[in-house]
């Protein structure tokens, strides 16, 4: 008997049969629209964030990462969420402005979405279909991380425990 094991495979139908992260938009927390299609040819580092969580104070080593990398390549991108324990309650406009006044953020911080359920934002579902964590493919927690290869090709997904300072080394492999 010969058993085939297929890891990585994009099969959750509301991925809309999307090829890559290039394909997805989305909208920042002004208002405008993003197109990831914009992102081909950068590691990606995409966190669902939150700023009444336990994991908030990650928002620093976020912002070390992106002064440290991004003239290398590295695009950070922050998705806020309120889905875990009501912890990101305030508007796009109030988050934001959290971010940048208590951490000094200057990465591209989007509009509040959902990253589990029904009305999941796109990249999401697809970021999901990708990578598995230790619940599945569901996101655990606020400050889930994934990070995406210049190609698109590989996405690495790290639970909201890691420490954005322990994605380095793989950051430094991608770029």
């Amino acid at each position: 008997m010969v058993a085939f094991v297929v890891i990585g495979c994009a099969t959750n139908k509301n991925t809309k049969d999307m090829e890559s992260i290039y394909s997805f938009k989305a909208t920042a927390s002004n208002g405008s629209e993003i197109d990831f299609k914009d992102f081909e040819g950068k590691v990606l580092l995409i966190v669902n964030t939150a700023s009444k969580c336990g994991f908030t104070p990650q928002f620093d080593g976020l912002e070390k990462l992106n002064q440290k990398y991004k003239d290398r390549g590295l695009v950070i991108i922050g998705f806020p969420c309120n889905q875990f324990a009501n912890q990101d309650p305030g508007s796009d406009s109030e988050i934001e402005s959290f971010c940048r006044l208590n951490y000094g953020v200057t990465f591209q911080i989007m509009k509040k979405i959902d990253v589990n359920g029904d009305n999941a934002h796109p990249i999401f579902k697809y970021l999901r279909s990708q990578t598995r964590g230790f619940f599945g493919d569901k996101v655990k927690w606020n400050f889930t991380k994934f990070l995406i290869s210049r190609d698109g090709s590989s996405i690495k997904r790290y639970s909201p425990t890691t420490a954005p300072e322990k994605l380095e080394s793989d950051i430094e492999k991608l770029l």
